[in-house]
């Protein structure tokens, strides 16, 4: 195995782990956003059913942004394949960085939560946190079908032979 052949293994390997954290959260939208207060933040708050997603997801997202950057520079004279890898690579950040605007902050309030009373508005705290996840499952389903792509237009074609 060739060592961009390994590289593109391991960053779409990295790139599926961090969406399927993502997709978790969007998957769960649906039910979460017809929780009342109480279960919503002793769920996400008090509970912390997430707590692994911050520590393990972390290092999920970073070495997939990591490896697919790797991968761009790796692939960067194939062509349409280096386009296609760098749109996944660009995605990937997009989701961190969208992660860092409109999750982290959410994280932080939710933290003071744990020793201060609950906004009266708290549900906009957490549409902003149940929303941002969704968008960015979107963002890196994007990214990782990018990603893909560049494996496949790079894929030589085979001729079958039919016989009757």
């Amino acid at each position: 195995m060739t060592l961009i052949r390994a590289w593109r293994f391991i960053t779409l390997m990295l790139a599926s782990f961090s969406l399927s954290l993502t997709m978790t959260h969007l998957l769960e939208l649906p039910q979460r956003m017809q929780f009342d207060q109480q279960l919503w933040v002793r769920v996400t708050v008090f509970e912390n059913v997430y707590k692994l997603f911050g520590s393990v997801g972390a290092v999920f997202e970073v070495t997939a942004i990591l490896t697919a950057i790797v991968l761009a520079f790796l692939v960067r004279k194939h062509g349409s394949t280096f386009y296609w890898t760098l749109g996944g690579a660009i995605l990937l950040v997009l989701a961190f960085v969208s992660w860092i605007v409109f999750v982290a902050p959410m994280n932080a309030e939710f933290a003071k939560w744990l020793t201060n009373p609950i906004p009266t508005d708290w549900t906009r705290y957490r549409d902003q946190w149940e929303y941002a996840h969704a968008v960015n499952a979107f963002i890196k389903i994007i990214g990782l079908s990018l990603l893909a792509i560049s494996v496949l237009v790079e894929t030589p074609k085979k001729r079958a032979i039919y016989s009757d």
